[in-house]
């Protein structure tokens, strides 16, 4: 834990770096982002890490970590989005972890052979094979495709499930079913298996304040791994017996250390840990640093011991609650009210820190999950520390926002 002092000195520092900034803003650390994509990568014990890309949304910084010992490929979340990556040179090799309904952009995949060969393509199920099949009837070479396994935990079968409702391919005989259908079509070649452990990789097993509660995640997660590992290392052996793959992905930031460990694997997905928003700060393996944060500013003090912030109601994707809210970051000591929380235009806070906060003052927040942040802004500013200590912006850089993109 940083000391009062530490967190004080932190906050001059940052605020001292981006003084010629008109908040609201966005800010990375780029010295805490190249740290975190280090301890990321050493968690992973030399397997190779696929770079989620809907966690990050900002070409500059995905180009940043691929460049980083560790990391290759890109894990992207549409297809258009795909297809802008690869013909914008930040990789080739890219798998779309979603499958995908649009049959425009898989006749622009078809046809450009440069693309068609960085971009592997997400199927669960033979539809998707006729609709990869109806948008480019006749490819000049197959358009290459990756079979989702469910990864989810099931101990009573479907009716009590753990983790996220993805593919329908649970067992060997559905993934060789599929692999099978897959080999009969020209128009398609079966490339790799992706199986993402939501419950183990996206819930965290340290809740602050509520050790019971985290003590029972962990036997759940315990149990679920073992599972997962057996009935993942079934449905590869099953599926090579039908045709080669060229890779088997699995994990996320909060199992990067267990999936590694993993035979059945050869590259494990990660992106939020760049971040680290704050929902990744609740993982006991968890070694990242906060990387990415913005910026408010007060615009009024309603009551004493109160502060207004503009805007702020930048709520995270799930199952709603106070968890999906940003968090106040610095200063210390501030708190959402009960009644109001964030706001779409002004968001009040209360506690310590307001008493000595005045209108024009920032506070700086960090949003709970990780690239949702960058839909709301259309800039990065890269904070970085100089050899002497002293902090200071030393670029800008756009998000998919910022660039005209919006793929959701």
């Amino acid at each position: 834990m940083l000391t009062t002092m530490t967190r004080i000195s932190q906050l001059h520092a940052l605020n001292t770096a981006t003084s010629h900034l008109t908040a609201p803003f966005a800010t990375v650390d780029r010295t805490a982002f190249r740290a975190n994509a280090t301890a990321l990568a050493e968690q992973a014990s030399h397997v190779p890490i696929r770079v989620a890309s809907k966690s990050v949304r900002c070409r500059e910084l995905l180009r940043h970590v691929l460049a980083q010992p560790g990391f290759s490929g890109v894990l992207a979340f549409t297809l258009p989005e795909a297809l802008w990556l690869a013909s914008t040179d930040v990789s080739n090799d890219i798998v779309v972890a979603y499958p995908t309904t649009d049959t425009t952009a898989i006749e622009r995949l078809a046809n450009d052979p440069a693309i068609r060969n960085a971009v592997t393509l997400m199927v669960d199920d033979v539809r998707h094979l006729d609709l990869i099949a109806a948008a480019a009837p006749a490819p000049a070479e197959p358009i290459r495709v990756c079979i989702d396994i469910d990864a989810s935990w099931q101990p009573l079968g479907p009716r009590l499930r753990l983790g996220a409702h993805r593919s329908p391919i649970r067992t060997p005989e559905h993934a060789t079913a599929l692999a099978r259908d897959i080999n009969r079509r020209p128009q398609v070649q079966l490339e790799g298996v992706m199986a993402y452990e939501a419950q183990i990789a996206g819930v965290g097993d340290a809740p602050a304040g509520r050790p019971l509660t985290g003590l029972l995640i962990r036997e759940l997660q315990r149990r679920s791994r073992r599972e997962l590992a057996r009935r993942r290392a079934a449905i590869i052996a099953a599926i090579r017996e039908v045709a080669p793959l060229r890779f088997v992905n699995g994990g996320g930031t909060g199992s990067v250390s267990t999936t590694s460990r993993e035979p059945a694997i050869t590259e494990l997905a990660a992106g939020s840990g760049l971040y680290q928003p704050a929902l990744f700060d609740h993982y006991r393996d968890t070694v990242c640093q906060a990387a990415a944060m913005f910026a408010l500013p007060v615009t009024r003090r309603p009551a004493p011991g109160m502060v207004t912030l503009l805007g702020g109601g930048y709520p995270a994707s799930g199952a709603p609650g106070r968890d999906r809210l940003p968090v106040p970051h610095m200063p210390d000591h501030l708190h959402y009210t009960a009644m109001e929380g964030a706001g779409e235009v002004q968001t009040p806070m209360w506690g310590t820190a307001a008493s000595h906060l005045t209108i024009g003052d920032r506070v700086w927040l960090r949003h709970a999950k990780a690239g949702e942040l960058c839909e709301r802004f259309n800039e990065l500013h890269l904070v970085d520390t100089a050899a002497d200590g002293t902090r200071s912006v030393v670029d800008t850089v756009p998000t998919y926002r910022g660039e005209g993109h919006a793929f959701l």
